[in-house]
Parts: structure tokens; sequence; C-alpha cells
């Protein structure tokens, strides 16, 4: 077992496959791998792509760009030439497949679904009823916002700040700034836009 676990490898693929398993037990005892096991096949993949980019944005304002500031050059080179680009690596490829995954449910639930959450709820008129919606496109524009910022300001900023792009000095102090405030503005958006998801599947499913 401890051979099993010391290779991250063999350790993430076997979690993948008694996941698999767990996924088709599920559609097994729910009466079948209609429409609804797909929904819930796609928000698994979601979750588990969101609980990846989030945490791995957790990780990176709570931990690295706190700590940075405090380790000795000669050591800084361990975390920008190994350890950030492969977590960056990690956390633009969850948020892609997070949102898509996400877009997906969406799309599952039906066009009418879909254009009430990316409307607000005002596709069928601002009633009572279609309120849950409101949150819920909020949160969602929030996600997609964010992605937005992962792909088009944080990863562009940190290919130059980290040197996989070759800028002079002045450049990459500038674009380790702006990937930082990037990255802070996710971290504020990323409560409010958890509220939302976690919010509205409990509240109004």
């Amino acid at each position: 077992m401890a051979k099993l676990l010391s290779n991250f490898r063999t350790t993430i693929l076997l979690s993948l496959v008694l996941a698999l398993g767990m996924v088709l037990a599920f559609g097994q005892v729910s009466g079948g791998f209609g429409e609804v096991f797909w929904q819930a096949t796609l928000r698994w993949v979601h979750v588990a792509a969101g609980i990846l980019w989030i945490g791995l944005l957790y990780y990176f304002n709570f931990v690295q760009i706190r700590v940075m500031p405090n380790i000795p050059a000669e050591l800084k080179p361990a975390i920008s030439k190994h350890i950030a680009p492969e977590a960056l690596f990690w956390f633009r490829w969850s948020a892609l497949v997070t949102v898509l995954a996400g877009l997906g449910v969406m799309l599952a639930r039906g066009h009418a679904y879909s254009a009430e959450v990316l409307s607000f709820g005002l596709a069928g008129g601002l009633t009572e009823d279609q309120k849950g919606f409101t949150l819920m496109g909020i949160g969602t524009w929030l996600a997609i916002i964010m992605f937005l910022n992962v792909w088009g300001i944080i990863w562009p900023n940190q290919k130059r700040a980290l040197g996989i792009v070759v800028v002079d000095d002045d450049a990459k102090a500038k674009a380790a700034r702006i990937a930082m405030l990037g990255s802070r503005t996710n971290l504020l958006l990323s409560l409010p836009m958890l509220t939302s998801m976690a919010m509205y599947q409990t509240l109004f499913g």
C-alpha cells in the first residue's frame, strides 16, 4: 500500500477508478443512465475540478504570495522555476474544466433554465419565483469572470513574471504585480461565487 501511495499518478488514477465505479453505481440505483444521471455526472466533474481550481487559488493567496517576500533570494528559484509553473498548469486547466462542466450542467437542464440563469432571472420576468435565478446568475457570471481572468490576465502575466516568456526586469516586475492583482481579484470574487453556488443548490436545487 505504501508503494502505491508513494506514486502520485498511481494514487490519483486509482482514486479516479474508484470514483467512476461509484458514479456507475449511482446510475444503477437511481433508475438508469438518463438525463438526470448525466446532469449529476457533469456536476461531479464541475465540483471536482472546482475544488482543484479554487484550492490552488487559495494556495497562491494564502501561502505563496504572502510567503515569497520572506524567502531568501537564493531559494526563490525553487518556487518560480518548479512549483509555480506546475501549480499554474493545474490551476488554469482546472478553471477551464470547471467552467465547461458547469455550463454543461446548466445546458443539460434545458434552454429555459440556462436563459434564466444567464439573464439573472429576467428572461421569464422578475417575479418571486425567479429571484433564485438572479442569485445563481450572479454566481455563474462571477465564475466566468474569474475564468477569463485566469486565462486573459493571470496566466499571460505569470509567464512573463516566471521567465517562461523572456522580458526585461521592469516588464517582469510589472507583470508579477498585475498577476498578483488578478489573483487577488479572483480571491475577492471567490467567496460570493461559492456562496451563490452552494446556497442555490441547497435552497432551490
